[in-house]
């Protein structure tokens, strides 16, 4: 069982910065591949980023490529999201999962465990 904890989130202007992270319980936090997702009103959860369990293999979805970057600490069991340029469509809840698999996977089927999400609300 891994418990997932976001942190980070809040109100910026548009072109501004936020970092998300996303903190996991337990001692295999390595073993995992780590995604965000993201959710805006009215719209289906849709994938961010993923980074797989050594940190060595990342995925961003066109949208985000370029100004969000994904990365994680296995030593500290946190998993990071540098969000840059913020765009009010960026607008949405930001989760966090994890998915008990050393490889990335854009489909949020194919996760196990989800956080609870952290607000993220861009101003234009």
């Amino acid at each position: 069982q891994v418990q997932l904890v976001e942190s980070g989130g809040g109100l910026v202007q548009a072109g501004g910065s936020l970092r998300l992270s996303c903190t996991a319980s337990g001692r295999t936090f390595s073993r995992y591949a780590m995604g965000w997702f993201r959710q805006a009103p009215g719209r289906e959860r849709e994938f961010v980023s993923v980074i797989s369990w050594s940190g060595q293999s990342t995925d961003h979805a066109d949208s985000v490529k370029g100004r969000f970057t994904i990365s994680r600490d296995n030593g500290k069991n946190t998993l990071y999201l540098q969000m840059n340029s913020l765009k009010p469509e960026d607008t949405a809840v930001y989760y966090c999962a994890a998915r008990r698999s050393f490889g990335t996977s854009r489909h949020d089927d194919d996760y196990d465990y989800w956080g609870q999400g952290t607000q993220v609300t861009v101003s234009s």
